[in-house]
This record gives C-alpha cells, sequence and structure tokens, in this order.
C-alpha cells in the first residue's frame, strides 16, 4: 500500500500510553506522573550554562546526586555518583544542604527522603521518572499476597527481604512485618539473616536477584524457589508449594537486566574471542549461568578498574554507564562492548535530562520548591527501620 492509499485512522493514545509518557496522571499509582512547568527547549544551547549558573548561585544549599545510569549530559552537574543507596547515605552525610536533586528514579528519591533530616527537601526534577520493576509491586497487592500466605498457613515462618529497587510502602511492609533491606552487593549476607529469623523469605520485587542469590551464592536449587504472581489467584501457587518452598519470588524484574539472554551471551563469545563476560545479578537466571562474572554495578566498575590492559570485556548492565567506562578505559587498552546487539537504556532513568534539571535548578535558585519527594511519618518510620536492619547487618 502507499502513502497515497493508506487510509486516515483515527488512533486516539490509551491512558497507559499517556502515562508511560509522561502526559498523564494515575491517581491509584505509587508515583506521581504530573512534572508541571514550562521546561527549556532541548535545543536551547545554553542549558549547560543556565545549569551552572543555577548552581552556583544555590552554593552549598544544593547537593546533586547523579545515579551511574544517568545520562552524561547530566551526570557533569552531580557533587556525588554512584547507585542508589550509596547516593541516598551520601546526602544524609550532608545535612547542610537544604536540597537534595536526586537524578535518578522515584524510589531512590524517596530513600533519601527516609534517610536525610526533616529540614531537607529531595527534589527529583521529573515526576515520571519511576522505575519498572519498584512498580510491579504495590502496597495492595503485597498486602495481598501476605493474607495467602497466612491462610496456607506459613506467613509465621516468611521473613520478607526487599530490594533496595521498590517503593517506600513497600520497604514499611517489610520493616512492619520483621524483615529487611537488601542491595545487590548486600543480598546473600541479608538472606543469610532471615534465614535465622524464619524458615522461608519472601523476596520483593526482583525475581532474578532473589533466585541468583539463593542458587548461585548460597547453594540452594531451583526447586526451593516459587514464583509468586500477583496477577494470578493466590499467585498462581497451591498451598503446598507454599509449605514446601524456601524462596518464594516475587513476580518482577528489571526490565533493561531482563532483556539480556543466553544468546546474548553465546553471541558475544563468537564475536569476540577471548571476551569475560561480566553481568548484574538482575539478569536472568541462565544469563548469570553463562557469564564470567556476576556482581552489582560498584562490583562491575571495580572490576574493570583492576582488569589489565588489552582485555576484552562484555558488560551487561545499562547501555549509559557501559558506554562511560568504555570510553573511560578505552585509553587503557581495555576493550568493552554492551552484551546485547539491541541498544537498550533505562528508560524512565533517561526522563532525567538537561531541561528537566535547568528547570528545576532554576526554580529552586529562585525560591520556588518544585517536584518535591516527601515520605509520609508512619511508611518513613518502618521503610527506616528495614533499613537500619540492613545496615546491622554483619
Amino acid at each position: 500500500m502507499t502513502t497515497a492509499q493508506t487510509p486516515q485512522l483515527d488512533v486516539q493514545p490509551s491512558p497507559l500510553a499517556l502515562l508511560l509518557l509522561g502526559r498523564g496522571a494515575d491517581p491509584r499509582s505509587e508515583r506521581g506522573v504530573e512534572c508541571p512547568g514550562d521546561l527549556p527547549e532541548p535545543s536551547d544551547p545554553d542549558l549547560v550554562a543556565r545549569a551552572r549558573a543555577a548552581k552556583e548561585k544555590l552554593g552549598s544549599k544544593v547537593f546533586v546526586l547523579g545515579h551511574h545510569y544517568q545520562r552524561d549530559e547530566v551526570i557533569q552537574f552531580a557533587d556525588v555518583t554512584g547507585d542508589s543507596f550509596k547516593l541516598a547515605r551520601d546526602a544524609a552525610a550532608r545535612p547542610d544542604a537544604e536540597y537534595i536533586v536526586f537524578c535518578g528514579v522515584h524510589f531512590m528519591a524517596e530513600s533519601a527522603d527516609i534517610l536525610t533530616t526533616d529540614d531537607q527537601k529531595v527534589v527529583l526534577p521529573d515526576l515520571a521518572a519511576g522505575c519498572s520493576m519498584a512498580d510491579m509491586a504495590t502496597a495492595e497487592q503485597v498486602a495481598e499476597c501476605w493474607d495467602v500466605l497466612t491462610e496456607a498457613g506459613v506467613a509465621d515462618q516468611v521473613v520478607p527481604v526487599s530490594y533496595m529497587n521498590s517503593s517506600a510502602d513497600i520497604k514499611a511492609f517489610t520493616g512492619k512485618h520483621g524483615g529487611t533491606i537488601c542491595t545487590s552487593s548486600n543480598a546473600e549476607r541479608a538472606l543469610e539473616w532471615a534465614f535465622q529469623q524464619g524458615e522461608k523469605v519472601l523476596f520483593l520485587p526482583d525475581q532474578h536477584l532473589g533466585r541468583n542469590t539463593a542458587v548461585r551464592d548460597m547453594g540452594m536449587s531451583l526447586e526451593d524457589c516459587v514464583l509468586y504472581n500477583p496477577h494470578k489467584p493466590n499467585g498462581g501457587l497451591t498451598a503446598e508449594q507454599l509449605r514446601d518452598a524456601k524462596m518464594i519470588l516475587w513476580r518482577g524484574h528489571c526490565s533493561v537486566h531482563g532483556r539480556f539472554s543466553l544468546e546474548s551471551v553465546e553471541d558475544v563469545r563468537e564475536r569476540v574471542p577471548g571476551v569475560n563476560v561480566l553481568v548484574h545479578p538482575e539478569c536472568r537466571h541462565e544469563v548469570v549461568a553463562a557469564a564470567d562474572y556476576v556482581g552489582s554495578t560498584e562490583y562491575i566498575i571495580k572490576t574493570l578498574e583492576a582488569a589489565p590492559a588489552g582485555s576484552k570485556w562484555a558488560i551487561g548492565t545499562e547501555l549509559n554507564l557501559v558506554r562511560r567506562l568504555a570510553n573511560r578505559f578505552a585509553p587503557e587498552g581495555k576493550e568493552i562492548v554492551f552484551l546485547d546487539k539491541t541498544v537498550c537504556f533505562c528508560s524512565t532513568m533517561n526522563r532525567i535530562d538537561l531541561p528537566h534539571l535547568v528547570w528545576a535548578l532554576e526554580s529552586l535558585a529562585e525560591g520556588n520548591l518544585v517536584n518535591r519527594i516527601e515520605v509520609d511519618r508512619e511508611t518513613e518510620a518502618f521503610a527506616k527501620l528495614a533499613l537500619e536492619r540492613m545496615l546491622a547487618l554483619p
């Protein structure tokens, strides 16, 4: 059919499409999606100068945090860079900063608000910068899951362990039910602690990190793990399956790390002879099993720092970071490629662009507080309890 013959279609964007584009709002969502205010044009040649000027005007009143997965145009203005929990702790260590501008996603800004003082204000440049994984477990769904575990007669044996990549509501649920938070670096220690408290673990919301830690690091079998699907009655599990399981994994995943496949690993080994495959533990179990090295974002960076000149690496994590690392280590003769042939950024993380950062900084410089992330007192108290349990891990 030629262009001239193509009929005019009356196609209206769905509410979900508008939500994903940040042009709609879901009042039942655990995160906001509206971004008020007039943003600078991305084509504005003065954006970098404007960001510098606003940041200079704010001085020590502002502290800018930049997650590893951020765009280069944004990361250049970060006072510190790191993973989500490191950045939240860095914010807590700067009580003199009135404004914490978090260039990351919603759950990260929530964690920063929980750990900082009441006088500090955490700002997310775009409220639509969420996390698909964190959004896969809502407070209502997790409460319903606990009811299922109670009806199966196993709730009193279960200790919840929630990944840092979860909403404040999920962290609060974890704290209220005697559980702890974990990062990709200390997931094994968190699980060891949990199994000292109870016989089973409910791992939220990333099934892959939970499975990889239990099976790869702790020697459990895949049969010890069951997958709870919040969209099926009783999670799609029988009471007998829940009673037999050691790990009850929530059906959630990272949309970036979940893209990597065993085929990706096999393909890169053919294309790049002698390559070392280094992946994040949020990847699928078969990918982790086929990799040479597995670890957190900080582990990936440190491994490449220590790698010999001339070594070859295929990295299974977010593309912004991989590209930045490839440029950084190229002068040392280290060849670094993206594990998958398909380009894949974290789409929600990439919502924090230079126009949004400029708008946020200029608004603050003019005395206008925008896009504040504030966790209510009760949620904060229980979420902090779960975080403190993690900090107390040996």
